[in-house]
């Protein structure tokens, strides 16, 4: 009986100290081994690397990071197969289409005709720069394209044509008649359905066979038709959630008051959807620009190709993982900003997440 009542005593309760124990070993322990990966990841890539162009003996015994294929074979990287001596005219395209992007993101430029001329004029200007044939430039194909340029452009070529179209497809899909309506949603819940990897394919390589031979143009602006087809359609559907969360009450207000179709999805319904689905917006840019890497595998000479052939020498061979890591960082610069940006614009339009 007194070790059954013994059983029954309530056990003391534990201090403050017992109960966080195992919570501060495992954070200290973890916090132990993050600051030894870190250091040894610092150790690889900036105190124990080679950084002087043209030393890949000198990396074979190096134990860091070899970081001289990158200052030895950058220009290769960066511009691809674009000729040495006009590369000025392709790193000088990509500095004026990114700081189109970058002046658009501020308020001053945040009107339909400043936009419009700001994007028009950017990507016309990027265009000449790098295809030439006007002002003296010097006609390069854009067989010749490559690299990071060559991203840039089927990036800004796919968001220039595929956003319009995309709320083309958006008030199509919402139409009264239902014969328009319905054709919409097969042609967008169809694109939506393919791959797009299956889409440009069957864009740049299947479809010339069956169009006539004044509607077949270079095979890179073939993917661009797909491509931008492909984001208007998946677009198209983030812009028509933004208006089906619009109240109908504002709509028949409108209605009431005699506006007509096209003031009222000017001024009521397209800014409250546009401001409504900004989040999304943002990610499908991000994914638009990641996607532009898939060009690689229709023979393009894109920043991942470039990249290849930067290390597939005898020379460079083992230097695959700088090289990628190089390319890596260069994503990560656009896609970091544009996500910091949206973010931005949230706080300030006061979007809820």
């Amino acid at each position: 009986m007194a070790e059954a009542f013994d059983t029954l005593k309530p056990t003391p309760a534990r201090t403050s100290v017992e109960r966080w124990l195992p919570d501060i070993v495992l954070t200290v322990g973890l916090g132990i081994l993050g600051l030894y990966l870190l250091w040894h990841l610092v150790n690889w890539a900036f105190f124990a690397a080679v950084w002087v162009p043209n030393q890949s003996e000198a990396c074979l015994k190096a134990t860091g990071a070899c970081w001289s294929v990158v200052s030895s074979r950058w220009r290769l990287i960066v511009f691809g197969l674009y000729p040495f001596d006009e590369q000025w005219r392709a790193a000088l395209a990509c500095i004026v289409i990114i700081t189109a992007g970058a002046l658009s993101c501020a308020p001053l430029f945040w009107t339909f005709r400043r936009l419009l001329v700001l994007w028009l004029g950017g990507f016309a200007t990027f265009f000449i720069l790098m295809h030439g044939g006007l002002f003296g430039l010097a006609a390069i194909e854009e067989q010749k394209w490559g690299g990071v340029a060559l991203n840039l452009f089927v990036f800004a070529t796919v968001v220039i044509t595929s956003m319009p179209l995309a709320v083309v497809f958006a008030l199509l899909r919402r139409s009264e008649r239902p014969v328009i309506s319905a054709i919409m949603g097969v042609l967008i819940d169809g694109m939506r359905s393919v791959p797009l990897l299956a889409v440009v394919f069957m864009f740049a390589l299947v479809m010339p066979f069956g169009l006539p031979t004044w509607l077949v143009g270079d095979k890179l602006y073939m993917v661009i038709v797909g491509f931008s087809l492909w984001v208007a359609c998946y677009q198209s559907e983030i812009i028509r959630s933004g208006m089906q969360a619009i109240p109908r009450g504002q709509e028949d207000a409108a209605k009431s008051l005699g506006l007509g179709y096209y003031r009222r999805m000017r001024h009521i319904v397209l800014p409250q959807a546009f401001h409504a689905t900004l989040p999304a917006t943002i990610n499908q840019l991000v994914v638009t620009l990641k996607e532009t890497t898939v060009v690689v595998i229709l023979g393009f000479f894109d920043v991942l190709a470039s990249s290849n052939a930067a290390f597939s020498t005898a020379e460079w061979g083992f230097a695959y993982v700088e090289t990628y890591f190089f390319v890596g960082m260069i994503f990560f610069a656009l896609i970091f900003s544009m996500s910091r940006y949206g973010s931005y614009l949230e706080r300030r339009l006061r979007v809820e997440r």
